[in-house]
């Protein structure tokens, strides 16, 4: 009994461990709870501050020409944006491409590095023309500089010692002349010794003749043969240094990549190529702040544009952005089968959101009226309602986006402006008083 009534001691529940356990969880649900509430305030603030706000908008005019400027709109035109001067950089030599260094999209600067080839071909050339160019003027300075005194003096010595063996042959030639007359030698011994005079009298002549060459020294042909011979090696060398800095392919003018034709290990040649074969250019680059519109205007509508004609471009991505113009570029033919003419327009004012091969849509003006000059600009007249500190808002890409204005005066029908809109833009008539640049908007046309 006893040990039973200490087993049932030991299932005696403590309540101080447990009201101690229950408030800590409660503790933890109210900052949980709290928590929450703070982060729903933040989400309601966040909504209500970057929520779109429903505006009234309208659609400003083009610029009405002055009493002498330009004249009104003559002709519409659609086309294609492309750059002015597109470059397919192609390679000098042939090789394989060990590295490139660029990829489409990627803007580089004139001389920049752009392909390498493999060049331990190219470098070995450089090594033999070189070679062969040092041992060619080592010759040449050979020639130049003639003998050297220790060769001359080397000359006379075998000289003088061959001129005094043939005074000693002479000598027992004399002698054996007497003695054969006498009776005493043979006749036989007469020929011999008249062979060894005559053999060192040839070789006496031969050491003379090399003696006057080592002191005169070679002939002016032979070194200008050799002087022919090195500026003939030296061009190989050149060419063959010119080969290897080839094999580097840099960037011939400051733009933008339009597109990457190689990959590392294909084959890069310098003739003609195939479709599958080795690649006839490794990217192709243009400024994209040199850019054109390219257009067909039908010959029935040719006769209203003349040389430098002003325009207006827009694109179908940004139409609410306008681009200043001019005919830069008439084509001196017609095509036959599309009874058009083509025309290029220089974009004035290119900027990032621009890209070649977008449609683009040119309207024409009418050119300057012959008579007294006015300088005065073309006028756009707005609600003066929109107009605030001189700026406006106007709408792009679904935000309010701040204008600065010249203003040119007030009439009944609103404000003109000179300059900081030029047509085509959606205008926010009555912006609120707390509107800010970026702010999202939700516009109602008028």
């Amino acid at each position: 009994m006893i040990k039973m009534d200490n087993e049932l001691k030991k299932l005696r529940i403590e309540r101080s461990k447990k009201r101690s356990k229950n408030s800590s969880s409660m503790r933890w649900v109210i900052i949980g709870v709290f928590i929450m509430v703070l982060l729903g305030m933040g989400a309601y603030a966040y909504s209500r501050l970057n929520s779109a706000i429903e505006v009234e908008t309208m659609r400003v005019r083009a610029a009405s020409p002055s009493s002498s400027g330009e004249g009104g709109i003559i002709l519409n035109a659609t086309g294609y944006i492309v750059a002015a001067h597109k470059i397919e950089l192609a390679s000098k030599v042939v090789g394989k491409v060990s590295r490139i260094g660029v990829n489409k999209g990627d803007k580089v600067r004139e001389g920049q590095e752009l392909v390498r080839l493999e060049d331990d071909e190219y470098r070995a050339r450089v090594v033999e023309a070189q070679g062969q160019l040092n041992s060619l003027k080592a010759r040449l300075a050979a020639l130049e500089n003639g003998s050297r005194p220790e060769e001359i003096a080397k000359a006379r010595a075998e000289l003088d010692q061959v001129r005094a063996d043939l005074e000693n042959a002479q000598v027992s030639l004399k002698r054996t002349i007497t003695l054969v007359e006498a009776g005493v030698l043979a006749r036989q011994t007469l020929d011999d010794a008249q062979a060894r005079y005559n053999v060192q009298a040839a070789r006496t002549s031969s050491f003379e003749k090399s003696y006057t060459l080592a002191s005169v020294g070679p002939r002016r042909e032979d070194i200008d043969a050799m002087r022919a011979q090195v500026k003939q090696v030296e061009g190989t060398l050149a060419f063959a240094q010119t080969q290897l800095e080839n094999t580097i392919i840099r960037a011939p003018i400051s733009g933008i990549i339009l597109e990457r034709n190689v990959e590392r290990g294909e084959f890069v040649t310098t003739g003609f190529v195939g479709d599958r074969g080795a690649k006839g250019y490794v990217v192709s680059l243009a400024d994209l702040n040199d850019l054109q519109v390219e257009l067909d205007i039908n010959q029935n509508d040719f006769a209203k544009l003349g040389p430098r004609q002003p325009c207006i471009v827009s694109t179908d991505a940004y139409p609410d952005r306008k681009y200043q113009g001019f005919i830069a570029e008439i084509s001196p033919e017609a095509n036959r089968q599309k009874a058009t003419v083509q025309v290029k327009v220089k974009v004035a004012n290119p900027d990032q959101y621009l890209r070649p091969e977008m449609n683009a849509s040119v309207v024409f003006h009418a050119p300057e009226k012959s008579g007294p000059k006015n300088d005065a600009a073309p006028l756009i007249t707005i609600p003066s309602s929109a107009v605030r500190d001189q700026t406006v808002f106007v709408v792009a890409e679904g935000r309010a986006t701040r204008r600065k204005l010249q203003l040119a005066g007030t009439t009944s029908q609103g404000v003109q402006v000179s300059s900081g809109l030029i047509g085509g833009e959606d205008l926010i008539i009555n912006p609120p008083a707390d509107l800010r640049e970026g702010q999202k908007i939700e516009p109602r046309q008028r």
